[in-house]
């Protein structure tokens, strides 16, 4: 058997567009958390009058980078897999480091600024790497077509 006669299925429409809407959700997250770290110090008093005093509580932060980390590692594998180009995994490995030492190591309580520019950094990182991964796949499928995902 040659190794040119296996052959994989291409991905359904519903499936190209679930990983499109996924990277897009990824990318948007990412910024929003970015932002949100950056701005936190200045709008820290601000948050509870609003009804947003959950944005600053340290356990949903920690979710947020576990979510954050999990759909990005999914869908930036997913896409490399698919279109075989680095340069988004090259930008997602860098920020989920930089976002895990600001979340988990570098506590907002006792290294704020350090926590805020880490976490910065690392998010807005990890959105350039879903929207480099967005644009590498549909650069892939203009030119070679809806091709399989292993």
């Amino acid at each position: 058997m040659q190794a040119n006669a296996l052959h994989h299925r291409p991905p359904s429409e519903g499936q190209t567009a679930l990983a499109e809407a996924a990277d897009r959700i990824g990318a948007s997250a990412s910024f929003l958390c970015a932002l949100h770290c950056a701005a936190l110090p200045f709008v820290f008093a601000l948050l509870p009058a609003l009804g947003l005093g959950f944005l600053a509580n340290h356990g949903f932060e920690h979710w947020f980078i576990v979510f954050a980390t999990a759909l990005a590692t999914t869908m930036l594998v997913r896409g490399y897999r698919r279109h075989r180009e680095p340069h988004a995994l090259v930008l997602l490995f860098p920020g989920l480091i930089l976002l895990w030492l600001g979340g988990f190591v570098y506590e907002p309580d006792t290294a704020g600024a350090l926590h805020a520019v880490l976490v910065t950094i690392g998010g807005s990182a990890v959105a350039l790497a879903h929207l480099v991964n967005l644009r590498l796949s549909h650069a892939h499928d203009l030119c070679c077509g809806r091709g399989a995902i292993v």
